[in-house]
């Protein structure tokens, strides 16, 4: 019987997800079909590195980690994503961007 490997001896689930639902994320690698993605060829690009998306869903993989899906808008994906391959948006970067009111 051969065994399971890992790409990590940590086991988030002993702590509380990282992102939450509704949170605005950014990738931070290119992400290609590993074949569990219907409708699109083995190797294809799914999610590209800096395209941001939007947690709706959190489930696990191997009783280790958390899988965060994504929702992403411009390429229109909804992908499984582990924390090391997702980070958060800072939402203060659109507010400074905001005009001011004007005054009266």
């Amino acid at each position: 019987m051969s065994s399971i490997v890992r790409d990590s001896d940590i086991v988030e689930l002993s702590d509380p997800p990282v992102f939450s639902f509704g949170q605005k994320l950014r990738a931070n690698r290119t992400i290609r079909n590993d074949g569990t993605y219907p409708g699109k060829e083995i190797g294809d690009v799914l999610v590209k590195k800096g395209e941001v998306g939007y947690v709706v869903s959190i489930g696990t993989f191997l009783q280790q980690f958390y899988i965060y899906g994504v929702a992403f808008l411009d390429s229109g994906h909804r992908v499984g994503m582990k924390r090391k391959e997702l980070e958060p948006v800072e939402t203060c970067e659109e507010i400074d961007d905001l005009p001011l009111p004007e005054e009266s």
